[in-house]
């Protein structure tokens, strides 16, 4: 197996994404390579002085299968939002996210794309 390093598909230069979203469907965070599996690494940021909830749509937009909420601490802390190993997606799916408020957090990462 390969395993190659690349930026979130939503990411421009591998610069953070701005959750603008409110509501389902959320920002485009990343979508999945077609066959290949892509281990997805988020971190967020939080640029206001109180905590943000920040909700993860991954690969749907049915909960509670698809979702999960995160508690993104404020002040510009860089927060850890999947698991430390990542999470696996794969099959063109999406992950999305929308939060409270419009563009109170960012959202950085990386993919690990496996081949095999």
């Amino acid at each position: 197996m390969a395993t190659t390093r690349t930026t979130l598909s939503g990411s421009t230069n591998g610069r953070g994404i701005k959750i603008a979203a409110t509501a389902t469907p959320g920002s485009l965070i990343h979508t999945a390579h077609a066959s290949d599996l892509d281990e997805i690494h988020l971190f967020a940021v939080n640029s206001t002085e109180i905590p943000e909830r920040l909700i993860i749509e991954w690969g749907g937009t049915t909960s509670p299968d698809d979702l999960f909420k995160a508690v993104v601490p404020p002040n510009g802390v860089l927060d850890l939002v999947t698991d430390a190993q990542g999470l696996v997606l794969t099959g063109g799916l999406a992950v999305r996210a929308y939060s409270e408020t419009t563009n109170d957090i960012v959202i950085h990462g990386f993919v690990n794309r496996i081949s095999p």
